[in-house]
């Protein structure tokens, strides 16, 4: 199992609104940057790019928490943001009302059903997982626990579009919205 860091800040609560983000490669679309001002706490899942792209996302909401992408290296990272990079983990593990998020980037997990079946066998004690690496947005809700994939919240490989999720965890229910934007011309 990779390193993992815990989160309960939100446990006691009745409800949370998480916005969930990922592959944004240094850049994220205002209109994401717009839905994670609706959320009480944003989550992303990896390719974070830099420390700008945590600080955008804070800017609007109460708290980010974050992992480590397979892009999330020293070289690829300006140097002046290396300390917020090293302190990421590799898996994040969330307690919201009604169960835990556990989240992780997925390019450790293999490819396609296979991604799938790795991540509920190492996390079957979460109700949700959010990954990202394949900037395909994709919400399995079919099995347990859910596996979420908010797509690319950046201009890379968008696949339709910048994307994200809004997860709303409540103790009795949990609700998951997926959100794509279409595509601006140059």
């Amino acid at each position: 199992m990779p390193e993992e860091a815990v989160n309960t800040r939100y446990r006691r609560r009745k409800s949370v609104r998480v916005a969930i983000v990922s592959d944004t490669h240094g850049f994220v679309d205002a209109r994401v940057l717009d839905v994670a001002a609706t959320c009480d706490v944003v989550v992303h899942a990896g390719d974070i790019g830099s420390a700008k792209v945590l600080q955008a996302l804070g800017s609007m909401t109460n708290q980010v928490l974050a992992v480590r992408g397979n892009n999330d290296t020293r070289t690829k990272w300006p140097a002046r943001d290396r300390t917020v990079l090293t302190a990421l983990p590799e898996a994040l593990r969330v307690a919201l009302p009604g169960g835990y998020l556990a989240v992780v980037h997925g390019h450790r997990a293999g490819s396609g059903v296979a991604r799938h079946q790795r991540l509920r066998w190492l996390y079957g004690d979460a109700r949700a997982i959010a990954y990202g690496h394949s900037h395909r947005l994709l919400c399995d809700c079919d099995g347990a626990p859910w596996i979420l994939n908010p797509g690319a919240a950046g201009r890379s490989r968008t696949f339709g579009g910048p994307s994200c999720l809004i997860l709303s965890a409540a103790t009795t229910q949990w609700k998951v919205e997926p959100m794509r934007f279409q595509l601006r011309q140059a």
